[in-house]
């Protein structure tokens, strides 16, 4: 439990960090205490990781101080907050999988002897470093042969090492599954009563109120408020997360009726898959605008590719058009006529270094096939059309779309799909990271295409957008579809009270 008569183990004051065009953290300030799990939360661009970085020593901090016991600590590189007692464990594990896992813990102090490797020492060490989060398992066993919650706390285990106070875990139980969760909370709970402080990272608010005795929000680079988890609801915490006052939204709702009962396009029953999105039911119809809301990490994205096939399910069915087909690659989902622009524009949109023509004319090149090259001035007069249509604002259709604002890179990627006159096009945050007037043409694009009747499916971590344009919102929450809201009764309101039961 935490001594409030000792001084915080780790103190932030008035930390900010910039980048180019960008305020990460603008004058930070938190305190973290020996015995105690702390939540760090936000949504994306909040400035956890950034925060993360900078007391890891991967950022140097523009100005501001952290005090380790109430002195000041400089932290220029991870040897130093090595040197002071913090350590880190990723969500993406950190380890060598073909070394051994003795060769793992011990990689970064090896015991030697006249320079050779003390191999004894060595697993008589890992042993008891297996020990200490309570893994039984043979330390000359390959890493790459263990489940990956085994692994998962072999990063523990070693992150540990001797002198660590300070341990975040960032994302932890991202791929384990109820009891592997259980087993790392009760470890957890193991070093808190030892003395450790624990930063905890996550976007699943039910373990955040199962393990936290403290949580701290960003949003926006800014610390909105540190609270004690026993006297906060979960709907004050989304609400501090969103930036929404659910008692000013009191009289919000949106005058809409249900869509038409018009043809079913994409039915989902039962589709999930294991460690990703647990079974869900959809309907889509044509000319209707579904929204998918809440937070990060709730499985807006798996649902998205899931239903393009992006990612394979491995339970449930998918009918199209009132016919039973395999939809299980994106190419399956192309041939129906289904269209997908990602969330991740700049890894999984765009082509930096082709042309803004090359990258619009990529899935209409595609559908007609490689081997049927499109004549150029064929290429050059679609593309003409949609800059126009979208106000793509380029100067040169020949300009590498790696130079274009985020907001027109959107459009491009949109373009791409419109080409191809898709039944149903699928946007995961379209208007993350843009400007206000591409945000603005981007959300009448959506109306103008639902008005011609395609149908949409949006997922969006911004209430109010959806709000603006769905006829249906369906509320996902760890990984799970909790709520569907119709209608008129689609408001600010009842979806954050949705993303909060």
């Amino acid at each position: 439990m935490t001594d409030v008569n000792q001084p915080p183990l780790l103190s932030i004051a008035h930390i900010n960090k910039r980048f180019p065009g960008v305020r990460a953290l603008n004058d930070v300030s938190l305190t973290f205490h020996a015995g105690e799990v702390h939540a760090l939360l936000g949504e994306n661009g909040a400035g956890k990781s950034t925060l993360i970085k900078v007391l890891t020593g991967i950022y140097a901090k523009d100005s501001g101080d952290l005090l380790l016991d109430g002195r000041k600590v400089h932290i220029k590189n991870s040897q130093d907050a090595q040197n002071s007692g913090i350590r880190t464990v990723y969500q993406e594990i950190n380890l060598i999988p073909t070394m051994t896992v003795a060769e793992n813990l011990t990689l970064l102090d090896q015991p030697r002897r006249f320079g050779m490797i003390r191999w004894r020492s060595a697993q008589s060490q890992a042993r008891e470093m297996l020990a200490r989060v309570g893994l039984d398992i043979d330390p000359n066993s390959l890493l790459v042969s263990h489940s990956i919650a085994v692994q998962q706390m072999v990063a523990i285990a070693r992150a540990l090492g001797s002198k660590a106070r300070l341990l975040i875990l960032d994302e932890p139980t991202a791929s384990l599954d109820s009891d592997e969760i259980t087993r790392l909370f009760g470890l957890m709970r193991q070093l808190k009563a030892q003395g450790m402080a624990i930063i905890f990272v996550t976007h699943f608010l039910d373990q955040v109120y199962a393990i936290s005795d403290t949580i701290s929000v960003l949003r926006n680079g800014s610390h909105v408020g540190t609270y004690k988890t026993s006297a906060l609801t979960q709907t004050e915490l989304v609400g501090h997360m969103l930036g929404k006052d659910l008692d000013m939204l009191q009289h919000e709702q949106r005058d809409i009726t249900e869509a038409e009962e018009k043809p079913v396009v994409l039915s989902l029953s039962q589709v999930g898959k294991t460690n990703m999105l647990k079974p869900v039911d959809l309907k889509l119809r044509q000319g209707e605008i579904v929204g998918l809301a809440g937070l990060l990490g709730s499985g807006r994205t798996e649902l998205c590719e899931l239903a393009y096939g992006a990612a394979r399910s491995d339970q449930g069915s998918k009918t199209w058009l009132g016919q039973s087909l395999p939809i299980n690659t994106p190419k399956q989902a192309i041939a129906q006529g289904m269209a997908y622009c990602p969330e991740d524009r700049k890894h999984r949109g765009i082509i930096a270094e082709l042309s803004v023509r090359e990258n619009l004319i990529l899935a209409l090149q595609s559908t007609r096939g490689w081997w049927s090259r499109i004549p150029m001035a064929e290429q050059q007069a679609v593309v003409s059309e949609f800059i126009e249509r979208l106000s793509i604002k380029t100067s040169d259709m020949e300009k590498p779309i790696g130079e274009l604002s985020g907001g027109n890179q959107q459009k491009v990627i949109l373009a791409r799909w419109l080409v191809t006159n898709p039944t149903l096009l699928i946007l995961d945050e379209p208007t993350r990271g843009i400007d206000v007037g591409a945000h603005h043409d981007i959300l009448n694009i959506i109306r103008e295409l639902c008005e011609e009747g395609m149908s949409l499916l949006v997922a969006s971590s911004e209430v109010e957008e959806i709000v603006a344009f769905a006829h249906r919102v369906v509320v996902l929450r760890d990984r799970e579809k909790v709520s569907e809201i119709v209608g008129n009764q689609i408001s600010q309101k009842s979806i954050i009270q949705a993303i909060a039961q």
